[in-house]
């Protein structure tokens, strides 16, 4: 048995609770105890929330008491909804995650620029991430050892129903979940081709992990705009740095949503 595995015990109860780390950081700061919304985005690009900061869209939500992000709001197909920006990676999105559904989160959504592993357009495109490939730790302590993290196939399957309803496009597949993207070998990327994987991203093995855990609703996607650098012109993310077309795949989520 490696290290990464050395007593894990998903079903075990752990002693530091998110609610505790919470009600520190309110007595710290002097906050009262709110809900945000129920309605939540990890940006973890960050170009989403600086453009909503930039064109004055976006609110702080000052009742947020995480130690390490700020929460913006922002009207969102009509109601109002939560972003935090720039939490990159497996350990610090689920770190956040945690304590936005403990906080009244009721759906998480994800999206994430990503790297081409097998082709399914010219970048950019957008891909509902149905499993991600658990190549990173965090996802081992929530969940067994296994080869890949599970979307919540009904959340899946509807928003495909709703951008397809939109005339959106977005493609449903799998991603590989890495915490080392200068570590993307030819034989590591020719791995992931061999089990048909669109696209390397750093989040949805482990938050997928954390929803089947918690039963909390999460939706990852993989905003694919480059080849990991290997083709020039290479992460080009399209209008106002992609803001446009994810705002509009958000919005179409968020106005389907049952929250």
């Amino acid at each position: 048995m490696t290290a990464i595995l050395d007593n894990k015990n998903p079903s075990a109860a752990s002693v530091f609770r998110p609610s505790a780390l919470l009600r520190e950081a309110r007595r710290q700061k002097g906050l009262a105890a709110v809900d945000v919304p129920s309605i939540c985005i990890l940006d973890p690009d960050g170009d989403i929330v600086r453009h909503l900061r930039r064109t004055g869209a976006a609110r702080r939500f000052e009742g947020w008491p995480c130690y390490h992000t700020t929460l913006d709001t922002f009207v969102l197909a009509e109601r109002t909804v939560g972003i935090v920006g720039c939490a990159v990676g497996a350990p610090f999105a689920v770190l956040v995650a945690e304590q936005l559904f403990a906080c009244g989160c009721r759906l998480l959504l994800s999206i994430t620029s990503a790297g081409q592993i097998t082709a399914a357009g010219n970048p950019p495109y957008f891909v509902i991430i149905d499993r991600a490939l658990r190549d990173e730790g965090t996802s081992y302590h929530y969940a067994a050892p296994s080869d890949y993290s599970e979307a919540d196939a009904r959340l899946v399957a509807t928003t495909l129903a709703a951008l397809e309803a939109k005339g959106l496009d977005a493609i449903v597949g799998s991603s590989w979940t890495t915490d080392a993207p200068f570590r993307e070998t030819a034989e590591a990327i020719e791995a992931a081709q061999s089990k048909g994987v669109l696209a390397v991203e750093m989040e949805a093995a482990a938050l997928y992990a954390f929803a089947k855990s918690t039963g909390a609703r999460v939706l990852c996607l993989a905003h694919v705009t480059n080849t990991m650098g290997r083709l020039g012109r290479d992460f080009e993310k399209g209008e106002a740095e992609g803001t446009h077309d994810a705002l509009q795949i958000l919005e179409t989520i968020v106005r389907s949503s049952e929250v």
